[in-house]
């Protein structure tokens, strides 16, 4: 018991207890070892130990949104894990795993309050130590947490925004409609739907090579997402394709949206080089624009998507750079 005692006492675990003190906890505490890779307790477990460090590391994993896990911290020699499910009695918040053979000594959540039960001032000193214990790693975990918040923010915006044009994805698009014609009021929904297609985008590709294309794509969509306004919804389908989603909009505000965009398309200044060493070349870049609504033109999203496509078909056919109504 001696050599347990020597260890504790150096500890903070027990900073401020007296040799009678350190020794009356030593006294609840049993010796355990974890081979290398063996899991001490996994994530979402009902917990009720708490663990301290003699000899070795143990590493705590955390498991991410996409099914891996990634290691949240490393336990080493004298430091102590596992507290907050005996304090608070909540599952397990992370995995812990040994990444060498190492020995710990862990005091079981009963033994635990005997001892701050029977000897109360040890309790008060433990739990003051636990306290000081836990916010240095805090502190050092949160950069960790930091990093995994700012992941997960970015991983939402990957979901449903398109990196080249920084609006929003055909999938966000879908699920925008698709909510708003199954609202279930039962009453026809009041929404429109633009389609956007650059005209002559292949010629502008050949021209100037696919760096070019995308330039263009990325200037469309910073242009057009300035004219969106509210709720309504600005996306890129796929190549040079856009949507606009205009809920609770009819005819008026669909036709005065679609001819802002086909003049925002008009107006970029786009400047490229058809080659190494050649010169500068002014690009110019207009838009064709089809347009309906609902419940005039459709009385479904699909019947939506069908009318407005229609529409910009008609408006390519006519000439390109104009806008036509389902």
């Amino acid at each position: 018991m001696s050599h347990v005692t020597d260890f504790l006492s150096g500890l903070p675990l027990c900073e401020g207890m007296s040799g009678l003190e350190v020794a009356a906890v030593a006294a609840f505490l049993e010796a355990r070892r974890f081979e290398a890779g063996e899991v001490v307790f996994r994530e979402g477990e009902t917990g009720n130990e708490l663990f301290i460090v003699r000899s070795g590391r143990i590493a705590s994993y955390a498991a991410l949104p996409d099914g891996s896990r990634r290691q949240v911290y490393e336990f080493g020699p004298g430091l102590l894990f596992g507290e907050m499910a005996i304090i608070e009695g909540e599952p397990r918040t992370a995995t812990c795993s040994a990444l060498e053979p190492s020995e710990l000594f862990v005091l079981d959540g009963l033994d635990f309050y005997r001892l701050v039960w029977d000897h109360p001032v040890i309790g008060v000193k433990l739990l003051a130590a636990m306290g000081r214990v836990m916010s240095a790693w805090l502190d050092e975990a949160s950069g960790f947490l930091g990093g995994l918040v700012r992941w997960g923010e970015a991983a939402r915006k990957r979901a449903v925004i398109d990196d080249l044009s920084g609006l929003f994805n055909r999938r966000f698009l879908d699920d925008t409609m698709r909510t708003r014609f199954a609202s279930g009021s039962g009453s026809k929904p009041r929404a429109s739907l633009l389609m956007l297609d650059l005209d002559r985008f292949r010629d502008l590709n050949a021209t100037f090579g696919p760096a070019a294309g995308d330039a263009a794509i990325a200037s469309a969509g910073a242009a057009f997402g300035t004219l969106v306004r509210g709720e309504e919804v600005a996306a890129r389908l796929s190549g040079d394709e856009f949507a606009f989603f205009l809920p609770g909009a009819g005819p008026e505000r669909a036709r005065e949206l679609a001819e802002e965009l086909r003049a925002a398309a008009e107006g970029l200044f786009l400047e490229f080089r058809a080659g190494p060493g050649s010169k500068p070349a002014r690009a110019s870049l207009t838009a064709s624009v089809g347009f309906a609504s609902a419940p005039e033109d459709a009385a479904t999203a699909e019947e939506l998507s069908a009318a407005a496509d229609k529409a910009l078909y008609r408006a390519k056919e006519g000439g390109r750079n104009r806008v036509e109504r389902a």
